[in-house]
């Protein structure tokens, strides 16, 4: 086919020409496509390690957690004692005196 000649669709080299380029077009498309199917494996790997770190770190805020809460409970169960010995304290301080005195 010199560049003198028109176009001709139904000439065999244009043809061929033709059919591989839609085949080198398809074989682009299919390389895309796997390359986003390992793109997509690759992020799905990415978070099925986050989710295990999160996990990871879920398990111990809630041990932290936990012993927080101890540590507060039993500040509060001797915040109470205290309060309790004190107010016998004062009580014993301002009855004894009084049965004393009536004695």
């Amino acid at each position: 086919m010199s560049h003198n000649q028109p176009y001709d669709p139904y000439e065999p080299n244009n043809k061929i020409n033709q059919v591989q380029q839609e085949i080198d077009d398809t074989v682009n498309i299919m390389r895309q496509n796997i390359d986003q199917v390992n793109q997509r494996g690759e992020n799905l790997d990415s978070l099925q390690n986050q989710a295990s770190d999160f996990r990871t770190s879920a398990g111990a805020f809630k041990s932290g957690a936990n012993d927080v809460r101890k540590h507060f409970w039993w500040q509060n169960v001797k915040m109470k004692m205290c309060l309790i010995v004190a107010v016998i304290v004062l009580l014993i301080v301002i009855i004894v005196p009084i049965a004393v005195h009536f004695k």
